[in-house]
């Protein structure tokens, strides 16, 4: 039959232009998880309240990302003052937290330093409402007046950091060099930040948290149950316990 045949190849090339629309779907779908978004859930309290620990943000990569030759097309931007991002932690660390999320405070060129918890950039006191500020109880003068002392011996300040500090100092100012940011906690006076590990490298950067799309009640020590059946334990918790520890309202939440 003279129908049947040209039936036959509509349906072959419709089964061809199908398959090919999936595949191109999946590629585009696998380039955007893999190069433009990224997964980070909140491990501490470090950012609270902006963050939270059990927040899972999605963060946002292209934008960070070194410039390519081969992708001028995307939208490259350098980091701004103000502006939570999502890094490497410049120096190893001993559980595991290797990847972290803080405020930039200082871009390359600025200077700062902190008088009784206040940020001081370029000379002129900030107005921070998202920062918690310290209380004559739990005052400390390295972190809260930094960098006007020494770190003390047995602080939490890193070796590395208390020897490269001074030569960054300039008139009680911490100059930020080129190529590198000064990063701080929301929870200034429960964050182990830039006060305390130094600068972190442009190279470092992974991106930025744009938008909270689950948030799950976790405790703060979850991030050091780090074996396969402590990690399974809490996975089945999550599952059992989905619908009423969930923070519903924090769902979409943007991050600012």
């Amino acid at each position: 039959m003279p129908g049947s045949t040209e039936e036959q190849k509509d349906t072959n090339e419709s089964s061809l232009q199908g398959f090919a629309s999936l595949c191109g779907t999946f590629a585009v779908g696998l380039f955007i998880l893999t190069f433009v978004f990224q997964n980070f859930a909140i491990p501490s309290a470090s950012m609270a309240s902006t963050l939270l620990v059990g927040d899972h943000v999605l963060v946002e990569r292209a934008t960070l990302a070194p410039p390519d030759s081969l992708a001028h097309f995307m939208p490259y931007r350098e980091l701004r003052r103000g502006e939570p991002v999502v890094f490497y932690k410049p120096v190893e660390d001993a559980n595991g937290e290797n990847i972290l999320v803080k405020r930039v405070i200082g871009i390359p060129g600025d200077r700062i330093h902190l008088r009784h918890g206040i940020v001081y950039l370029n000379g002129v006191a900030q107005n921070e409402p998202y920062a918690a500020k310290p209380t004559y109880a739990n005052y400390d003068p390295y972190r809260d007046d930094f960098p006007s002392i020494p770190p003390a011996r047995g602080s939490n300040v890193t070796a590395e950091w208390s020897l490269d500090l001074p030569t960054h100092i300039q008139d009680e100012d911490l100059v930020v060099p080129p190529g590198s940011y000064f990063v701080m906690g929301d929870n200034r006076t429960n964050s182990l930040d830039g006060r305390y590990w130094g600068l972190v490298p442009r190279s470092n950067l992974i991106g930025r948290p744009l938008l909270v799309y689950w948030s799950f009640e976790t405790p703060e020590d979850q991030q050091y149950k780090t074996s396969p059946s402590e990690q399974a334990s809490f996975a089945l918790h999550e599952f059992v316990h989905f619908f009423d520890q969930t923070r519903w309202r924090r769902t979409f939440h943007m991050v600012e």
